[in-house]
């Protein structure tokens, strides 16, 4: 009698503790779907963008989706093979239903690409704020956690096209986002606004426009990262703004 309780007991465990299992594998599964699909999203809607945009500030926008989310796109793919988890080979039908509107549409296509990345990320950070602060995976929360100041910072960047801050007669202005490149800065920067960026991520983007020895970095009232650098032999001071300009010798 004891031990047919004794393997009941065990049993009993043994479901539990595979339904556990399995329920943190689907959340975590989840996860990588709907990451992935608006992932593969923001690149694919992008590059159509490129082609058939007309506002310069919309261009350096899809351009800086296409290297951001390419990027992310690939690290979440990685994280989710070392995990034995699926990434899906294409995007969703609703979001595929959105390219399709952006390929054909007779609306204004800038219009209809922003309104659609605003509500992409207000989709994206909801779900990474969430997985960040609730995930099940220990690979993908952090994955998610390191990513989300990004996604916020491509939030705030579309809002502020959306709100029609931009200088449409020239092009560029105080707030035309920039595609962060060691030569490619937007004529106006560093431009004040709400820095997503952290520390480390700031050294790192100053450091990948060519700066060396990058230290003593604070972040100013106008959510600028300022700080000392070398490049050419030679000691600067550097700024990193909310766009990613990174701007040598700025006041």
């Amino acid at each position: 009698m004891k031990h047919r309780l004794l393997m009941t007991a065990l049993s009993t465990c043994a479901v539990l503790t595979f339904a556990a299992s399995s329920y943190a594998a689907d959340k975590a599964q989840e996860f990588v779907d709907k990451a992935a699909a608006g992932g593969m999203f923001e690149v694919e809607s992008s590059k159509i963008a490129q082609g058939k945009a007309q506002d310069h500030a919309v261009k350096d926008f899809a351009q800086k989706m296409i290297n951001d989310h390419g990027a992310a796109n690939a690290k979440l793919e990685t994280i989710a093979g070392e995990q034995k988890l699926k990434v899906p080979a294409g995007t969703d039908a609703a979001h595929k239903s959105d390219l399709d509107a952006l390929n054909t549409g007779k609306d204004s296509f800038d219009k209809s690409y922003v309104q659609m990345q605003r509500d992409a990320h207000v989709d994206a950070v909801k779900l990474f704020e969430g997985y960040a602060k609730d995930g099940d995976n220990a690979q993908l929360k952090t994955f998610a956690q390191e990513t989300l100041p990004t996604l916020k910072m491509h939030q705030e960047m579309i809002e502020k096209i959306a709100s029609g801050t931009n200088d449409k007669s020239s092009g560029t202005s105080s707030t035309t986002p920039a595609v962060s490149t060691s030569d490619t800065n937007n004529p106006a920067a560093p431009v004040p606004g709400a820095n997503s960026f952290t520390e480390a991520q700031a050294k790192s983007r100053i450091q990948d426009a060519g700066f060396a020895n990058v230290s003593a970095l604070t972040k100013d009232d106008k959510g600028i990262w300022r700080g000392t650098a070398e490049k050419d032999g030679k000691q600067v001071t550097v700024a990193l703004d909310f766009q990613g300009n990174v701007v040598a010798g700025a006041q």
